[in-house]
C-alpha cells in the first residue's frame, strides 16, 4: 500500500495529466460554446424554427457527451488531491483505489484522444459504388451494404439511406446512406476507398473464381453552414423531374436537383424526398460534405485551392482484401490486419479493422 505522499505524488500527477489533455483538447473553449448553444435553447422563439433547433440540441448532446467525461474525471482528480493532503494515513487503501480507478478511465479517455479529428464527432454519410466485375460487383456493394448497417446496428447508430440505385440482375450500382451518431465519421473513416473480393461468382454458370471491386466514400457530414461556407457563385444547381420509385407526385414535377460545384466538378444529385426544397438541401448537406473530406486529403484550408477529386487513381488501389475462396481472410493493405473469419467481418464485427486503423493513423 502506498504512503501518503506517495498518494499525494500520484494524485497530483494525474491531476496535471488530465489537466495538459484538457488544454490541448480545448475544454474551455468547448464549453463556451456549450454554454452559449444552451443559452439559444433557452431563447422563448427556439422551437419556431424545428429544423434548426432540433440541429442545436444535437450539437449540444453532442458537446456534452464529449466534454462530461473529462469535465468528471478533472472534478475527481482534484478530489483526491485535497484527500491525499488531509489524509491521516487512515484512508490511505480507499484513496489508492480511487487513484486506481481515476488511471484506468483516463487510460479509456486517451484511447478516444484517436477519435480528435477535425470531424471525428461527426455524423457519416457513406457512398457505395459498384466497381469492376459487372453483376458480381454490384452484389458486392450490396454486402457491403449489409456489412456496414449490420455493424451501426451493433453500436446504435442510426441508419438513413439518401439514394440507391439498383443493378438489374441484382445488388446495388451504387448507394448513399448517412449513420448519425457519436464519432460515426471518425470510426468509420478508414473504410474510404476500394474494397476487393475475390470468391465464387454464384452469377457464373461455371462457379468460376470472381475478383470484385467495390468503391466507398465515407464524408463527415457537414450539415451546419458556417462548417463550410461555400460561395454560391461557385454552384450550379439543376433541377428536373424525378425518375425515383416515390408515392404521389414525386415524379410528376420538378423536385430533383443536382448541384455542381464548378471549381472542383463535384456533383451531386437527389430525388428521394417529395419537395424540390428538401432535395436541394440534401444534396447541399451532401457538396459541403465531399468538399470537407477533399480538404482533409489535400490539406488545404482554402476552398480556392482544392483540385477535384482523383477517382480514377484510387480505383486501382484497393484498401483491403476479402478472400472467401480458395481460403478465407480478410487483410487490410495499409495497417497490415488480419483475420480468418471473413463471414464474421461481412456481418458487421469490424471493431478489429477500425481499431488497427485508428492506433496506425494516430502514430
Amino acid at each position: 500500500m502506498s504512503s501518503s505522499e506517495d498518494l499525494i505524488q500520484k494524485a497530483n500527477a494525474l491531476g496535471a495529466e488530465v489537466q495538459e489533455i484538457s488544454n490541448k483538447l480545448n475544454i474551455d473553449q468547448s464549453m463556451t460554446k456549450l454554454d452559449a448553444l444552451r443559452s439559444r435553447s433557452e431563447a422563448a422563439d427556439f422551437w419556431s424554427d424545428n429544423i434548426k433547433a432540433q440541429a442545436v440540441m444535437k450539437q449540444i448532446s453532442k458537446l456534452e457527451q464529449k466534454l462530461n467525461p473529462w469535465l468528471d474525471l478533472n472534478k475527481r482528480c482534484q478530489d483526491l488531491s485535497e484527500l491525499a493532503v488531509l489524509n491521516d494515513e487512515s484512508m490511505n487503501e480507499e484513496l489508492e483505489a480511487q487513484a486506481n480507478s481515476i488511471t484506468v478511465n483516463l487510460n479509456e479517455l486517451k484511447e478516444e484522444l484517436k477519435l480528435n479529428g477535425p470531424y471525428d464527432d461527426h455524423d457519416a454519410i457513406i457512398s457505395i459504388y459498384a466497381g469492376a466485375g459487372g453483376t458480381d460487383a454490384q452484389d458486392w456493394a450490396q454486402m457491403l451494404y449489409r456489412m456496414y448497417v449490420r455493424w451501426a446496428e451493433k453500436n446504435n447508430l442510426k441508419v438513413d439511406l439518401i439514394e440507391q440505385t439498383t443493378g438489374e440482375e441484382a445488388g446495388i450500382k451504387s448507394l448513399t446512406m448517412e449513420l448519425s451518431g457519436l464519432y460515426a465519421y471518425g470510426k468509420l473513416k478508414g473504410e474510404h476507398g476500394v474494397h476487393r473480393l475475390v470468391r465464387l461468382s454464384p452469377f457464373n454458370s461455371d462457379n468460376l473464381r470472381q475478383t470484385s471491386f467495390a468503391k466507398i466514400d465515407v464524408l463527415p457530414k457537414i450539415d451546419q453552414v458556417e462548417d463550410l461556407v461555400i460561395d454560391d457563385k461557385d454552384l450550379r444547381v439543376d433541377v428536373y423531374r424525378s425518375g425515383g420509385h416515390g408515392g404521389q407526385s414525386v415524379n410528376t414535377t420538378d423536385s430533383a436537383v443536382r448541384i455542381t460545384h464548378l471549381p472542383t466538378n463535384i456533383s451531386v444529385a437527389i430525388q428521394n424526398e417529395r419537395s424540390q426544397t428538401q432535395n436541394k438541401e440534401l444534396a447541399m448537406t451532401v457538396i459541403r460534405s465531399r468538399l470537407a473530406q477533399l480538404q482533409l486529403e489535400q490539406h488545404t484550408e482554402k476552398l480556392a485551392e482544392l483540385k477535384g477529386p482523383t477517382q480514377s487513381a484510387e480505383w486501382g488501389n484497393q484498401i483491403r482484401s476479402y478472400v472467401l475462396h480458395p481460403y478465407k481472410q480478410v487483410k487490410d493493405l495499409r495497417t497490415g490486419y488480419e483475420s480468418s473469419d471473413p463471414d464474421k467481418i461481412l456481418d458487421g464485427d469490424l471493431d478489429g479493422l477500425i481499431e488497427a486503423y485508428l492506433e496506425y493513423s494516430f502514430q
